[in-house]
This record gives C-alpha cells, sequence and structure tokens, in this order.
C-alpha cells in the first residue's frame, strides 16, 4: 500500500436496497418509498456512501472522520463506482495512519459523491 494507490468498486441499486437500507436506517422518506414520474426511487444519500465504505472495509481501515459532499441524487438503476484514492501513509506505533479521497460517479460519468476520509489500520498481530 501506497500514496496514489487507488481501490474501487461499483453496484448497480435496486429497490430492495433502498426498501432494505429504509427499514434499518428509519430513513423512509416520501422519495425513497413513492417513485419519481419516471419509475425509480431515490436511493438514500447513506446507502451511495456504502461505496466507500466497503473499500475501507476491505483495507481494514477503521475510520476516525469521513466527509462526505452529496453532488447529485442516486436513483435505483443507477450503476455507481467508487474510487478512493489514497493520500497520505504514516507509520506510527501499531498502526499506519491512513488519509484518502474518494469519488463515486454514476453509468454517465457524472460525480454523485465526493469526500474524504482519515482513519488508521491496526498492524497485524502473530
Amino acid at each position: 500500500m501506497q500514496v496514489g494507490d487507488v481501490s474501487s468498486w461499483e453496484r448497480t441499486f435496486t429497490e430492495e436496497d433502498v426498501r432494505l437500507f429504509g427499514e434499518l436506517s428509519g430513513d423512509l422518506g416520501i422519495h425513497h418509498v413513492k417513485p419519481d414520474e419516471q419509475g425509480r426511487l431515490l436511493v438514500q444519500g447513506l446507502l451511495t456512501a456504502t461505496l466507500p465504505t466497503k473499500i475501507g472495509g476491505d483495507l481494514n481501515l477503521i475510520a476516525r472522520e469521513m466527509v462526505f459532499e452529496f453532488v447529485r441524487p442516486v436513483f435505483t438503476g443507477d450503476t455507481i463506482r467508487c474510487e478512493v484514492t489514497i493520500t497520505h501513509l504514516e507509520k506510527a506505533e501499531g498502526h499506519t495512519k491512513l488519509a484518502a479521497s474518494l469519488v463515486c460517479r454514476n453509468q454517465k460519468g457524472k460525480e454523485v459523491l465526493t469526500g474524504r476520509v482519515h482513519g488508521i489500520i491496526r498492524d497485524v498481530v502473530t
């Protein structure tokens, strides 16, 4: 792992995803339960933010701070690709400090979510 490394993940959001996340989170605003004129549901912002969270989990990152800017809406049927770029690594006693930037884009290449994260990765004790 080094500064400049990029990790990515993508998924297509479904009505079932929005329904289940709404039940779990309590975020049941009308725009998440009633389809728009095109038959789509608006995906909860924090459900979209699970993409960079998943990448952090792959890195075994324990987040200390996550900052998101929700740039444009995500709807059911949209495929979102998230890229997380490591911007800082610093070895410390028992862990490594990590900072990263993130950008998520829809299937049209438009940014839907940007942000940054910092946290630690604990050293593996064997």
